[in-house]
């Protein structure tokens, strides 16, 4: 496949005519100027101790302005590249809609990922200047002496007020001409070769797929809504700090979720709707298991995607606290949200679309997309014909940054396809249910988080005593999926404990297997091909497990 052809077939997959009409905002410098002398609040951040700060639109505005102007005066113009170091905070916030105000590109780093990984982020994504968070110094300095081609970027230490990253006199030149298919986001999400590929995003994807979960969700003016999921990921972003900001409401932005606190902080601020993953339902229900739930909170439903939901959990929840799961479907790849279960059901009707077909339904496509179901051909199959998820529309990524093997591969058929095998069932209307029944990529997800095994597998190989072993993603109530190890040992080798210890002391916890089975031998292909899915079975005991960092 030539270059145009890829272009062409990545187009093709974008730029799907919509029922939606023209776009509102043209891009997010006019969004800013629609929203600059609005009065009321727009964002509410909680800090680590429970204390908030509260800005308003207008204000908001202003420390944008202030932002732009220094990024401005740094040298920065179209098309360059940001990086924010940091974890939850109003003021990445700014730092992302001023960012966008001046076209350039925001490259948000996952914290979690190991200091080599950063390096390739930072030196893949071509980054000019981080925002580093004050917690963050030494170790992002570290990474920064460590690796020579790294040395040339522009640091800045945000701490204490917004002054050390803003600047209140000069002029401001902005772009005259529309930004709506400018590079707005590179988000780097692993990929099955274990190295982390860029999604580029552009202003357009952002707001076609706010608007489309504005409307889906009935999210207006008076409309509050929640964060309580890292600002780093694409969900956290686009459904609960751009979607209340294009449709005027407000957000509640949390440094990080904390059980306890959930529905006190959902009654203080009467808060609407809130977008989680399958482990934070997961949390409440064991928080709640053993005291009474709460009552007469505000919600009207919570939103759940990013992970693998379990009927069971679903199920508990809704009952438990009488607050309906709008479960929905969507990738990095695809901005956010693809498809979600409608919103005005029934509670009987929604139970039937969770349980009745064994897995809980993603629901049908938003208007800024449209989904199907093909074979490895590139057929469209039809109702419960299981094959992989595709999606073309206004809100697929404009492509993987500098990648153009990935970019074949997914954009094959001229849709993007997902790795995600499923299905769909229409409705009495003819609507088609998507469902998810497994990934025909490897990735491990787990808590909404995607883990590629082949990075694991090169550490379990290195451990003490093991002969071969592969990463292998299980079921599990509290992450959606768990990482284990399936091992091959040596001949007169014995000792799980050594395997777990070297593999926690060489990953991050969240990709460190926390449960090592020994097997004869690991089931591949005729072409060698690892089969991990043959052995999930065999970690089945711990599928109600809690593994914990410090146990």
């Amino acid at each position: 496949m030539d270059f145009q052809e890829l272009q062409d077939k990545i187009s093709h997959a974008r730029n799907l005519e919509t029922s939606l009409p023209s776009l509102s905002f043209q891009d997010v410098k006019e969004l800013l100027k629609a929203r600059s002398e609005d009065s009321k609040n727009y964002i509410s951040y909680i800090d680590g101790e429970g204390k908030e700060t509260k800005k308003s639109y207008v204000e908001f505005y202003q420390h944008v302005l202030g932002c732009a102007r220094f990024l401005q005066h740094h040298g920065l113009s179209r098309g360059d590249r940001i990086a924010t170091i940091a974890h939850n905070h109003w003021h990445t916030v700014v730092q992302y809609f001023a960012a966008w105000m001046l076209g350039l590109v925001v490259v948000p780093v996952n914290l979690e990922e190991d200091d080599e990984r950063i390096a390739y982020i930072l030196e893949n994504g071509q980054i000019e200047l981080a925002f580093v968070r004050t917690e963050y110094r030494d170790r992002f300095r570290g990474i920064l002496e460590q690796y020579d081609q790294l040395k040339h970027i522009e640091w800045i230490v945000c701490e204490g007020e917004v002054s050390n990253f803003t600047k209140t006199g000069g002029t401001l030149q902005l772009e005259e001409e529309s930004l709506s298919e400018s590079d707005a986001l590179i988000v780097y999400t692993s990929g099955t070769t274990g190295k982390p590929k860029g999604v580029v995003l552009t202003q357009r994807n952002l707001l076609e797929d706010a608007r489309a979960i504005a409307r889906w969700h009935n999210i207006d003016k008076q409309t509050r809504m929640m964060c309580v999921l890292p600002i780093h990921h694409v969900n956290g972003t686009v459904v609960t700090l751009l979607t209340p900001f294009w449709a005027g409401g407000s957000v509640v932005l949390n440094r990080q979720f904390k059980v306890s606190q959930f529905f006190p902080l959902i009654r203080e601020h009467q808060v609407h709707i809130v977008s989680m993953v399958p482990t934070l339902l997961q949390y409440l229900n064991n928080f709640y298991k053993e005291q009474d739930a709460p009552k007469t909170v505000p919600l009207r439903h919570v939103i759940c995607g990013a992970g693998p939901l379990t009927v069971e959990v679903a199920q508990i929840f809704e009952e438990r606290f009488d607050i309906p799961i709008v479960h929905g479907y969507g990738l990095s790849e695809t901005t956010c949200y693809s498809c979600f279960v409608p919103v005005g059901i029934t509670g009987e009707r929604r139970d039937f679309w969770h349980s009745h077909y064994g897995y809980p339904s993603i629901g049908i496509p938003v208007a800024a997309n449209e989904m199907a179901i093909h074979d490895s051909e590139g057929n469209a199959l039809g109702e419960e014909e299981r094959g992989e998820i595709v999606v073309r529309g206004v809100n697929v990524m404009r492509g993987y940054y500098n990648n153009k093997e990935a970019n074949e591969h997914a954009f094959k058929n001229g849709w993007f396809r997902s790795g995600d095998e499923g299905f769909y069932v229409n409705d009495e209307k003819g609507r088609p249910y998507f469902f998810i029944t497994g990934r025909l990529k490897e990735l491990i997800i787990r808590g909404g988080v995607n883990l590629s095994p082949l990075e694991i597998d090169e550490v379990i190989n290195k451990a003490p005593g093991v002969k071969a072993g592969i990463a292998v993603g299980f079921e599990n109530d509290w992450y959606g999926e768990e990482v284990g190890a399936y091992i091959q040992l040596e001949e007169g080798m014995e000792g799980k404990d050594a395997i777990l210890d070297y593999c926690r002391a060489h990953l991050p916890f969240p990709k460190s297997p926390k449960v090592v089975v020994i097997g004869d031998q690991i089931p591949v292909t005729s072409t060698g091909k690892y089969q991990r899915r043959k052995v999930t079975d065999r970690f089945l005991k711990w599928k109600s497990v809690q593994f914990r960092e410090h146990e």
